[in-house]
């Protein structure tokens, strides 16, 4: 039987003029959830929420226990790499990890060296004479060191390049495998989240637009193009058009009906979703799942 990771109730918080509102999602264990929008949306906000790091209304449960009133026994079970800086400049890799890792009832430092080693990393270099990219790899090198059941990451990708990429989206998938870990990733490189992730979700202006399991998610919509008349002829069913000097695009809910044979349909890819959507939404048409 699988056993939910992860369980948000209308989960909400305020900064001024901002507000994540109503966040609902349950992820079970094994799985990786895509979490993407445009920036200022509140996925860091989330995240931020999810580590423990913010106060928050509502409710959150992280392996079946009520987050608040067991925040100090989950935390040992959840990495997380944020962009922010909180190791020591001037202390070597070893010895920030040793420092940080005694919080860690599962610090495991000979995991740690395995990690360093595979990102060519010197556990005996500064801190603070690290790339930025350098910095991601060992916060994250950091984070799995210590047994996590979750890991948070917020856009650690736009940092590495391209052969580490592969790398990176190589060991979320050892993470997950053996089905108890979860991954919980903000980027906007929609194309990752197209080739690992397992569920979708879409925040636009602090609210969650879109939630599932990417394969439903993909199965609920289509691109269709073609002229303008043929596709206001989907009335409902039509999310957002998009017209161009050489025609019109639009994102459409799916019915499994035939279409005419005019127009030119297809699965929408993660980009496709995120952009119609996030426009349906702003027009009036956003269809929450």
């Amino acid at each position: 039987m699988e056993q939910t990771m992860i369980k948000t109730e209308n989960v909400s918080k305020r900064f001024g003029s901002f507000a994540l509102q109503d966040i609902h999602f349950e992820l079970q264990a094994g799985y990786i959830c895509g979490l993407i929008g445009e920036n200022g949306v509140g996925k860091t906000t989330l995240l931020n929420i999810l580590a423990g790091l913010y106060e928050y209304d509502g409710t959150i449960s992280i392996q079946e226990k009520e987050y608040r009133t067991n925040q100090m026994e989950l935390q040992q079970d959840i990495g997380f790499v944020f962009h922010e800086e909180w190791f020591d400049d001037w202390d070597s890799l070893i010895a920030n990890s040793r420092h940080y890792g005694k919080y860690y009832k599962n610090y495991d430092e000979t995991l740690l060296k395995e990690y360093l080693k595979r990102f060519r990393l010197d556990g005996k270099k500064k801190y603070k004479k690290l790339s930025k990219g350098e910095k991601l790899k060992f916060t994250f090198a950091f984070a799995l060191a210590h047994h996590p059941k979750l890991l948070l990451l917020d856009e650690p990708g736009a940092n590495f390049d391209q052969t580490f990429r592969e790398e990176f989206h190589h060991i979320l998938r050892e993470f997950t495998a053996d089905g108890t870990k979860s991954v919980i990733l903000s980027t906007h490189i929609t194309s990752d989240v197209d080739r690992f992730a397992d569920y979708l979700l879409l925040l636009k202006k602090g609210r969650q637009l879109l939630y599932g399991d990417i394969e439903s998610v993909r199965d609920a919509y289509r691109m269709v193009a073609g002229e303008r008349h043929a596709l206001r002829a989907f009335g409902g069913r039509l999310v957002y058009m998009e017209e161009t000097p050489v025609g019109c695009s639009a994102l459409v809910k799916h019915d499994h009906a035939e279409y005419d044979r005019a127009l030119k349909v297809w699965e929408p890819d993660t980009e496709e979703l995120m952009y119609y959507l996030a426009k349906g939404a702003e027009h009036g048409r956003g269809n929450q799942i």
